[in-house]
């Protein structure tokens, strides 16, 4: 059986298990082998090349190949990233399904991304199989072991490209005017992170002679795929995925994968650090952390009390690291949510409300490209199904990131908000539009508006001001509770206010701003039922 042509990421790591094939490329750590039931300890390149080459034939003889898609719901299992191999080396992309998603939402994805099957963790698998018969798309939901069935029919739906410019994954970013979008990313979009991280340097210099990196974050998101898997591919690393962030036995598990760097997101910090001091905090092999969101005003204490450098980056799903911005540098200004500069690969402009350019160290949107013959080099390639939108997010030129930012005389920038109507919480981004229209299917709701506001831990949380017949606490119990059947936890309201009517403009539409400062009054005088204590992952 012969493999899709170089580059691929299937081909990267085929050539560093042919450099390092006694290496470990994963380790599962004990406790995250126990909460999923798999051996711990670790697997080496070789061994998963082996395992891998073994799955792509597998898959050919079923049936599966290039242009096909197969979803997968494997959580933070190493073996989401042997099967993406396998599938890979066939031109066969990956559509990634966040564990946390409920009915509605994986309807919506099956019947947006026509999948030509889907693997997924036993618990899951008649969930799936009903959400894929909900979108009229028929295919098999099958185990990591099981012999795959043959694909469905007219299962080739993605672009025929070649090469690096071959799809390799969709994944689903939250979108600010409906649901979410699906973005397609190619070869090139992993391949470069890779060989960006690698070559990064500064405090976060990765080395040939044995990286082991430890993340909480989830594989279904780019960062883990394209930053953690590929960084470590590319030296010969080794990764340990934990199955999620637990701020007690973190510094425990950092020192049992013998990591030497680490990824966060902002929320993680700031929960360490409510942890009593111990004699143990800054005894460890991290030399570096890399992440985004950290609280400013509890930077430089943390890097002092646990002993490492917090290196602070912006990016996107769609940027990809095509148009990263980190603060790897010495000079990073910590404590001032510094960005740092971008590389002189990568083009920006910083606009105000009227598309002209912001003065220096006044806040405006930031726009990206990738310097030189081809803008769009290591971003994705479009959103499945929706030229329209792609098309707005590529105006002018320039890709439009909703993020406000500033830029100080010397060139370095600092984030600053965000211009989306998207609520960040605990690091997720979550479309109010998205959550409004989960909610508007409840049969008791006529009218719902969903706005942020402020958490002190989680950054924001999200509000509903909803419009009911018979408002009531224990219909505002019932309609959480209802909502976690059907979406995401972390999307679910955790304040419910009933409202007579939602601020409207003449056309019928949301106000988002007045929204916002209704919703942040209503919390404040005490008249919303909070909802948070129902707020939890739901364990398979």
């Amino acid at each position: 059986m012969t493999g899709i042509p170089l580059p691929s990421v299937y081909a990267v790591f085929a050539q560093t298990a042919a450099r390092w094939p006694e290496r470990p490329v994963f380790n599962v750590l004990p406790v995250t082998a126990e909460i999923y039931g798999i051996p711990p300890g670790e697997t080496t390149y070789g061994e998963a090349l082996e395992r891998a080459d073994t799955l792509a034939e597998r898959f050919a003889t079923a049936g599966y190949g290039a242009g096909m898609r197969v979803a997968l719901l494997l959580e933070n299992r190493p073996d989401f990233f042997v099967i993406w191999l396998a599938l890979n080396k066939l031109g066969i992309s990956v559509v990634p399904i966040n564990p946390d998603l409920r009915a509605a939402e994986l309807e919506y994805m099956i019947g947006h991304a026509e999948p030509a099957l889907i693997i997924a963790i036993p618990a899951r698998q008649e969930e799936l199989r009903q959400a894929a018969k909900a979108a009229n798309i028929a295919l098999a939901v099958v185990g990591v072991e099981d012999t795959p069935p043959p694909p469905r029919s007219d299962a080739q739906v993605a672009e025929p490209l070649m090469g690096a410019d071959r799809e390799a994954a969709v994944l689903y970013t939250s979108g600010t005017t409906g649901q979410p979008k699906g973005c397609v990313l190619p070869n090139t979009y992993f391949l470069h992170a890779g060989d960006w991280y690698r070559d990064l340097g500064g405090i976060a210099t990765l080395s040939e002679g044995g990286e082991r990196m430890i993340t909480p974050l989830p594989i279904f998101h780019m960062n883990a795929m394209a930053c953690s898997f590929m960084g470590m591919v590319t030296v010969g690393g080794c990764l340990t995925a934990l199955d999620r962030f637990h701020p007690s036995s973190w510094w425990d598990d950092v020192r049992a994968a013998k990591a030497t760097c680490l990824h966060y997101l902002g929320v993680m910090p700031s929960m360490l650090m409510k942890a009593p001091p111990h004699e143990k905090d800054g005894t460890h092999q991290v030399r570096f952390g890399f992440g985004a969101g950290v609280d400013p005003k509890l930077q430089a204490e943390f890097e002092t009390r646990f002993n490492l450098p917090l290196v602070e980056a912006w990016a996107m799903t769609e940027t990809g690291v095509g148009a990263v911005i980190s603060a790897q540098n010495p000079d990073r200004l910590v404590g001032l949510a510094c960005l740092g500069t971008p590389d002189t690969a990568v083009e920006t402009r910083i606009v105000d409300d009227s598309g002209q350019d912001a003065n220096v160290d006044t806040p405006g949107e930031l726009l990206v490209r990738r310097a030189g013959n081809d803008p769009k080099y290591g971003f994705f390639s479009h959103y499945y199904k929706n030229p329209t939108a792609t098309a707005e997010a590529w105006d002018g030129g320039w890709f439009h990131t909703g993020d406000i930012v500033r830029r100080d005389a010397e060139g370095r920038f600092f984030f600053v908000d965000r211009k989306k109507n998207v609520i960040r919480r605990s690091g997720e981004n979550i479309a109010a539009v998205e959550v409004e229209s989960v909610l508007m299917r409840h049969p008791d709701i006529t009218a719902a508006g969903v706005a942020p506001v402020p958490d002190a831990l989680r950054g924001d949380e999200v509000f509903a001001c909803l419009t009911v017949a018979d408002p009531s606490e224990a219909k505002a119990r019932e309609i959480a509770n209802w909502a976690l059947s059907q979406m995401a936890y972390y999307k679910v309201p955790g304040y419910i206010a009933f409202v007579d009517a939602l601020p409207l403009t003449a056309t019928q539409k949301i106000q988002r701003a007045t929204l916002k400062a209704m919703a942040q009054d209503l919390l404040a005088k005490g008249r919303a039922f909070d909802l948070g204590h129902l707020k939890k992952r739901q364990v398979a």
